[in-house]
C-alpha cells in the first residue's frame, strides 16, 4: 500500500509539473508576440526618422516629417497591436478563410467570392488620387516592416492565434486596405435582408395593409402603393414560409437583420454652445468584438495634427478631428442594394434574359482551398445587374422562382471606388466647405457625415446614390425582374442630389439613423430607416437647452431613457392597471400585480441596476410574438426584434390594425387587452425560470450584458474566459445609448451591438475633447491594453483627446523610434 501511494503521489506530482510546464510554455510562446513599445529600430522605406509615442492608454501619437512617413508609422502601429485582426479581415474580403479554418467557413468564402469584392478593390487602386495612392503604399510598407521584424526576431509569429491556426502572412498591399473598406460596406448594409423578408411576408399575408402594419413605413410623406409580391414573381415558388435556421456562418461579415450599421452624431454651432465654440459628438455602432473594430490614433500630417478612431487595415482617421475640423459618421440607410430575378434560358442554361433577349452570363472559375480537405471550384456568374448570389444566402432560396437565379446591384461592387481618396482628403480638409467638396469622392459605404469647423456645422449624406426609374415595379423595396428596363439602375444621381444641411438656422444638426428626408421615389434615399424612436429623445434633449456644452453632449450620448417604453406601456397596460382583484401570494395574478405596480412608477430608464427594464422588455417581446405567431407561423421567428411602430399601430387600431389581436385559430374573439395580459404572464413565467420570481431583485444588466467576443477563440472552452470581455450594461434597442439586443434565444436581451467608439469634440477648447473605445488598443489577450478602456467605456468615461505631444510624452508607456538604416 505505501508503494502504491508513493507511485500515485509521483504520478500526480508529475502531472501537475507537466501542466505547470505546459502553461509556462504556452505563456512564453504567447508573450513573445507582445509588442515592445519602448525601442529603436532601423527600417527601410522611410525618408526620415519617425517617433511613435504611446500615451498611458497605448494610443499612438505618430510624429513624422512627411505625410508618407506618418502613414508608414500608422501601418507599423496597427500591425504591432492588431495584426491578427487585420489578416482575418483581409482573408474574409478575399474569401480565403477556409484555408486556415476549414469547412466551417466555406459558406462565408463562397459569398465573398461571388461578390468578388477583392477584385473590385484591386481595380480601384488605380483610380485613387496621387496623395491617397502614396498613403496606401506607405501604410502597406509600415505593415510589412512590422511583419519583417516579427520574422527576423522570432516574435511569436506576431499574434498568439497563429500558434493555433498556422498560416503564412503575405505582405500587405494597397488593395488590401480598399478591400477592408468594402468589407465594412458589407457589414453596414442591411437592405438585402429587408427586401427578402418583405417579399416572404407579402407572400404569406397576401394583404398590403397588414404588410404595412408589421413592416411599417416610417411616419412622413406617404409612399406609393406597391404591387403584391406574388404579382411580380414570374414562376412558382417553393418553401417561402419555412423557418430559417438561426446562427450565422463562421466569421461572416453579413449582419443579421436589425444588426447592420447604426450610430449617433450631433453638432452645435457657436450660438448654441455655452463656450461659443462648435461642438460635435459621435458614437458609431457596430457588432461587439474583442478587440473592437476601432483603434485610437493620432497622426502629425503636413496639414496639422489629426486624431480619432481608425480601423486597422485602413490608413485614415474615420471619425475624429484635426486642428481645424471635426467629423462624425452614422449609417445613412441609403438604399444602395437591389435584388433581381434573372430568368435562365431553358434551352441554353448558360444564358439569362435581358431587355434585348437572352445573352451569356459573364463567368469565371474560382477555387476555394479548404484546410485538410479537397478544394471546391466555384463557377462565378455575373449579369448586367451584378453578380449572381448563392440561393443559400439571405434566404434567397425561399423566394426564388424555379428556373431563375438572383443577382445583386450594389454600389460597393464598383471597381472605380474612390472612397479611400475621400477619407484621406477629409483628414486634410481645413473647413466644412473643403470637407464637403472632397466627400463627393465617397462611393460606399454610404454615411451621414457630420462636420464642424470653428464656426460652421453641417450634415451631408455621402456615398453613391443609385438612379432608379420612376416606373420601377417594386420601387426597390422588393426583388424585381431583371430583364425589365425600368427595374434596372439608370446610373447614379449627382452628388448635389445627396441631402445636405449646411449651417441651419437652429444651429444644431444630428442623426440617429432616422429618416432625414421626405423626398418621393426615386429621389427618396430609402424606405427603410434604422430608427424611429431614438430621434424623439434626441430632439427633446437638444431642444431642452438653449445652449450646450461638452458635458451636455456626453449626457445625451449616455442617455438610457426609452421613448418607446414611455409610449407603449400606457397602451399595453391601459386595461390592466389597478383593475385586478385581490390575489393570494404565490399566484400568477399576484405576480402580475407586482409587475404592474413596478412598471406604473417607472420612468422608462433602461438602467442596468433596475428590474423594470427586464420586465418591460420581456413583456414587449412576448406581446409581439403573440400578435404575429398565429398569422405568420414559422416566419414569425424572423421578427426577432420588437417594432414599436407595429405595437403602437395595433393598440391604437390604426387602419384596423387591432385585428392582429384576434387569434385566428381560436373560436373566441380576443381583444388587445386579452393578448397583453397573456403576454405579461408569458414574460413573468420566462423571467421566473431564468432569473427567479423575486421581481424587485431583478437587474436588467444581468440579461443585458455586453459580450465582446473574440471572433475565432470566443467559443472555445477555457480560452473564452481569457479572450472574451463581458460587461453588465444599461440602455436598450431604443435608447440613445443604444445597446441592441440579440433577439434570439437563449439570451434574447444580450447586448450585442452598440457604440464601439465615442468621441466628443469642443472647438472652444480642443484639447478638452475626449474619446474612448469599447475594449482596448491591443488585440493581444495578455496585454494590459487588451481591455483597459472597456471599464471606462462601460461607465461612460473617456480619455483625453489631445494633440499636445507633451501630454502624451508625460505619461507614455513607451516611445518607438523608427530610424533610417
Amino acid at each position: 500500500m505505501p508503494v502504491l501511494f508513493r507511485w500515485l503521489l509521483r504520478i500526480a506530482t508529475a502531472a501537475v509539473a507537466l501542466v505547470v510546464l505546459g502553461t509556462l510554455l504556452v505563456y512564453y510562446l504567447a508573450s513573445r508576440s507582445l509588442p515592445e513599445y519602448d525601442k529603436t529600430r532601423a527600417v527601410a522605406g522611410i525618408t526620415a526618422d519617425i517617433e511613435i509615442v504611446r500615451d498611458n492608454s497605448a494610443v499612438p501619437h505618430i510624429m513624422a516629417l512627411s505625410d508618407r512617413d506618418a502613414f508608414f508609422g500608422l501601418g507599423y502601429a496597427h500591425a504591432q497591436d492588431r495584426l491578427w485582426q487585420m489578416m482575418v479581415m483581409r482573408r474574409t474580403a478575399q474569401g480565403r478563410l477556409s484555408e486556415i479554418f476549414g469547412r466551417r467557413s466555406v459558406r462565408t468564402d463562397t459569398l465573398l467570392r461571388r461578390l468578388d469584392l477583392y477584385t473590385a478593390a484591386k481595380a480601384s487602386v488605380e483610380v485613387q488620387d496621387a496623395r491617397t495612392l502614396d498613403a496606401l503604399e506607405a501604410y502597406a510598407a509600415g505593415v510589412n516592416a512590422r511583419i519583417t521584424e516579427i520574422n527576423e526576431q522570432s516574435l511569436g509569429r506576431g499574434a498568439p492565434e497563429y500558434f493555433l491556426f498556422n498560416a503564412a502572412i503575405a505582405p500587405w498591399q494597397p488593395a488590401d486596405s480598399l478591400a477592408i473598406m468594402k468589407l465594412m460596406a458589407l457589414q453596414l448594409s442591411g437592405h438585402i435582408p429587408e427586401e427578402v423578408l418583405r417579399a416572404r411576408t407579402s407572400l404569406l399575408l397576401g394583404d398590403e395593409d397588414r404588410l404595412k402594419d408589421i413592416l411599417p413605413d416610417i411616419p412622413g410623406e406617404g409612399v406609393a402603393a406597391l404591387p403584391e409580391f406574388a404579382s411580380i414573381l414570374p414562376g412558382p415558388l417553393p418553401q417561402y414560409a419555412q423557418a430559417t435556421p438561426k446562427g450565422g456562418d463562421f466569421l461572416t461579415p453579413v449582419a443579421p437583420r436589425g444588426l447592420a450599421g447604426a450610430s449617433n452624431v450631433w453638432a452645435a454651432a457657436p450660438d448654441r454652445s455655452a463656450s461659443r465654440g462648435t461642438l460635435l459628438a459621435n458614437d458609431p455602432h457596430h457588432g461587439f468584438t474583442a478587440p473592437s473594430i476601432w483603434y485610437l490614433a493620432r497622426l502629425q500630417l503636413s496639414s496639422g495634427g489629426v486624431i480619432g478612431g481608425t480601423v486597422p487595415g485602413i490608413p485614415a482617421i474615420m471619425a475624429g478631428r484635426s486642428e481645424k475640423l471635426a467629423w462624425g459618421i452614422t449609417s445613412s440607410y441609403l438604399d444602395d442594394q437591389d435584388l433581381y430575378f434573372e430568368e435562365i434560358d431553358p434551352n441554353t442554361p448558360g444564358q439569362y434574359r435581358t431587355p434585348d433577349g437572352f445573352k451569356p452570363f459573364k463567368t469565371r472559375q474560382s477555387i476555394i482551398r479548404i484546410k485538410d480537405e479537397a478544394p471546391v471550384t466555384l463557377n462565378l456568374l455575373w449579369t448586367d445587374n451584378g453578380p449572381v448570389l448563392p440561393g443559400s444566402q439571405y434566404n434567397l432560396d425561399k423566394i426564388t422562382p424555379q428556373g431563375h437565379v438572383v443577382s445583386l446591384a450594389w454600389t460597393a461592387l464598383s471597381d472605380q471606388d474612390t472612397s479611400a481618396s475621400a477619407a484621406i482628403g477629409l483628414m486634410m480638409a481645413g473647413s466644412v466647405e473643403e470637407a464637403l467638396e472632397v466627400s463627393r469622392l465617397y462611393v460606399a459605404p454610404s454615411q451621414n457625415l457630420a462636420l464642424v469647423d470653428t464656426d460652421t456645422v453641417a450634415l451631408k449624406l455621402v456615398g453613391a446614390m443609385p438612379r432608379r426609374d420612376e416606373g420601377h415595379e417594386s420601387l426597390g423595396r422588393l426583388p424585381s425582374r431583371g430583364w425589365i428596363e425600368a427595374n434596372r439602375w439608370q446610373g447614379l444621381l449627382p452628388y448635389s442630389a445627396n441631402p445636405e444641411f449646411l449651417a441651419p438656422r437652429g444651429g444644431i444638426v444630428g442623426n440617429t439613423n432616422n429618416k432625414i428626408t421626405d423626398r418621393p421615389f426615386p429621389n427618396h434615399v430609402s424606405f427603410d430607416w434604422g430608427d424611429s424612436q431614438r430621434i424623439q429623445r434626441w430632439e427633446t434633449m437638444m431642444q431642452g437647452r438653449k445652449v450646450h456644452t461638452r458635458d451636455s453632449f456626453i449626457e445625451a450620448q449616455l442617455d438610457t431613457v426609452s421613448p418607446a417604453a414611455r409610449t407603449l406601456l400606457p397602451l399595453m397596460g391601459r386595461d390592466l392597471w389597478f383593475t385586478g382583484e385581490a390575489a393570494a401570494a404565490g399566484t400568477p395574478e399576484r405576480q402580475r400585480q407586482r409587475a404592474l405596480d413596478l412598471l406604473a412608477d417607472w420612468t422608462g430608464e433602461m438602467n442596468e441596476h433596475l428590474p423594470e427594464p427586464l420586465i418591460y422588455a420581456a413583456w414587449l417581446r412576448a406581446l409581439q410574438d403573440r400578435l404575429i405567431r398565429d398569422d405568420l407561423g414559422p416566419l414569425a421567428d424572423e421578427f426577432d426584434h420588437v417594432e414599436p411602430l407595429f405595437i403602437e399601430r395595433v393598440f391604437r387600431d390604426v387602419d384596423g390594425a387591432s385585428k392582429w389581436c384576434d387569434v385566428i385559430r381560436s373560436v373566441a374573439v380576443e381583444t388587445c387587452s386579452d393578448i397583453s395580459r397573456m403576454a405579461l404572464d408569458d414574460a413573468l413565467i420566462w423571467i421566473g425560470e431564468e432569473f427567479g420570481t423575486s421581481l424587485e431583485s431583478l437587474r436588467w444588466g444581468d440579461a443585458h450584458s455586453a459580450t465582446h467576443r473574440h471572433p475565432v477563440l470566443g467559443d472555445i472552452p477555457v480560452l473564452r474566459y481569457f479572450v472574451n470581455i463581458k460587461q453588465s450594461t444599461s440602455g436598450g434597442d431604443h435608447t440613445l445609448m443604444r445597446g441592441r439586443t440579440s433577439g434570439t434565444d437563449p439570451d434574447p436581451f444580450a447586448n450585442v451591438h452598440g457604440a464601439g467608439y465615442r468621441g466628443v469634440y469642443d472647438f472652444a477648447d480642443p484639447d478638452s475633447s475626449v474619446f474612448v473605445s469599447a475594449t482596448g488598443q491591443s488585440g493581444h489577450p495578455l496585454s494590459r491594453h487588451y481591455d483597459d478602456l472597456g471599464q471606462l467605456w462601460r461607465r461612460g468615461e473617456f480619455i483625453p483627446m489631445s494633440l499636445d505631444i507633451d501630454l502624451a510624452r508625460a505619461a507614455s508607456v513607451g516611445i518607438t523610434r523608427l530610424i533610417k538604416p
